[in-house]
């Protein structure tokens, strides 16, 4: 890969906010996924699928501890040094030249306030997600007598954000394969979840 490509695939990788998120907390320690969803107040799912990416790009790597659990760290850091150089030129504008300035000026400026307002939108957005994380684990302590275990109830938090399929929710709970299929036989049969396709999810009251 020369060097133009490799830097562009830098840049579309640092271009995610919560990617960047995440390799900051990476240089920190190695994590597991909860660990990085709870700290940065984002789904599971969310997390997994950027870090597989990130994985795939060789950024990250990850290992099993004794208990089985999958913990990622980095494998090749990313620096990456951009500044702007003004460039000086002696020759004479002509009216195309500066209407195509003027044009670049209000370009820029519109650029600077979409960022603005795309930064915004996150970090509303990360507030919400601690919002909903929040009221998932107040309701699950409220109704903590429907669950038998703590694997029970960290796969109703987990649908919680959304349909997942069965290896999705053994790599979000980190349970074993044999614990995780008979929590989901169960609780099909006490009606707290459904399947459609591959995919659980909630059903009835679970789901509101």
């Amino acid at each position: 890969m020369d060097e133009s490509a490799e830097v562009a695939r830098l840049l579309d990788i640092l271009g995610n906010r919560n990617r960047r998120r995440i390799i900051e907390l990476l240089r920190q320690k190695p994590c597991f996924v909860t660990e990085i969803s709870d700290t940065l107040v984002l789904s599971p799912k969310a997390v997994i699928d950027h870090l597989q990416m990130m994985e795939r790009e060789e950024i990250l790597s990850c290992e099993m501890d004794d208990r089985r659990r999958k913990y990622y760290y980095l494998a090749h850091d990313i620096l990456v040094d951009v500044s702007l150089k003004e460039l000086r030129m002696d020759l004479p504008l002509t009216g195309e030249d500066t209407r195509k300035n003027d044009q670049l000026k209000k370009t820029v400026a519109m650029l600077a306030r979409m960022i603005r307002a795309h930064d915004q939108i996150l970090a509303n957005l990360e507030q919400v997600n601690h919002d909903i994380e929040t009221k998932i684990n107040d309701l699950a302590r409220i109704h903590n007598d429907l669950f038998k275990s703590d694997g029970e109830l960290s796969v109703v938090i987990a649908l919680s954000h959304q349909p997942l399929t069965a290896a999705e929710l053994e790599q979000v709970t980190e349970l074993p394969k044999t614990s995780l299929v008979e929590i989901l036989k169960q609780f099909e049969r006490r009606g707290i979840i459904k399947r459609e396709k591959e995919r659980y999810t909630l059903r009835g009251v679970h789901a509101e």
